[in-house]
């Protein structure tokens, strides 16, 4: 499996913390079937991770990983909030896109609202070749309410990606009732961990695909989420997606 969103990087965010922490999560990646980890620390805001510090990271956690014998490839991304020049700022470096290849990138949406902005920035985006994808939707209060503001995004041109801890209930009853509307809506593209730590948040994906095959009725479909559809999106292949409900 491939897990697209992951805070496993040591030190630069509010995911792991040491080295050491970095490990954990990447052995209970790999017993859960985990073999790709798209690391991508916050950018922008708080944390200002830009392209050639998460590299660098990236390569001290290889070899680490490389000297633990713990077989998992990371990837560069970003976790990037809303930003206004948003795109100068991706063209500038301060901002990752997903493999740095330029053509997907994962986008935060505010927690308790969805701006007004955020479809001329998608509609920027889409016209410079990135694809956004919304992260987490299922936990965005006014998505919660009103699942049809995630299908006008998907509509533009945007994926969403929800986190497996919402689909497995972990997050509460109300981002996994949302999840599961999103799910039946196919509204959903990607599931991805999201992870922050190796013991409240860590980095595992097979039991959410399994909730999710039960809400979509097809194991296939739910397993596309975590190998297929991120894979594609990690090599800048345009991807065929179902037409949302």
């Amino acid at each position: 499996m491939i897990d697209l969103h992951c805070h496993i990087l040591p030190g630069i965010d509010d995911g792991a913390k040491t080295p050491e922490e970095s490990l954990k999560m990447a052995e209970i990646a790999h017993r859960d079937g985990i073999r790709t980890i798209v690391a991508t620390p916050h950018a922008l805001g708080i944390y200002s991770n830009n392209v050639r510090l998460v590299d660098k990271s990236i390569a001290g956690l290889m070899s680490s990983l490389s000297l633990n014998g713990i077989n998992i490839r990371l990837i560069p991304g970003a976790d990037v909030p809303l930003s206004a020049g948003l795109m100068d700022k991706i063209k500038g470096g301060e901002a990752g896109t997903i493999n740095n290849g330029m053509k997907y990138i994962l986008l935060e949406l505010p927690s308790y609202t969805v701006p007004l902005r955020v479809k001329d920035l998608i509609f920027e985006l889409k016209i410079n070749g990135i694809t956004p994808v919304i992260t987490h939707p299922e936990r965005n209060l006014m998505i919660q309410q009103n699942a049809d503001i995630a299908y006008d995004l998907v509509i533009m041109g945007a994926l969403c990606q929800v986190t497996a801890m919402s689909i497995t209930g972990e997050f509460g009853e109300i981002p996994q009732k949302s999840a599961a509307i999103l799910l039946k809506r196919r509204l959903v593209h990607v599931i991805a961990s999201d992870a922050h730590s190796a013991d409240y948040r860590p980095p595992v994906l097979s039991k959410a695909v399994v909730a999710a095959a039960e809400i979509l009725g097809k194991y296939e479909e739910a397993e596309r989420m975590v190998n297929d559809v991120p894979a594609a999106i990690i090599s800048g292949s345009t991807l065929e997606i179902a037409d949302p409900v």
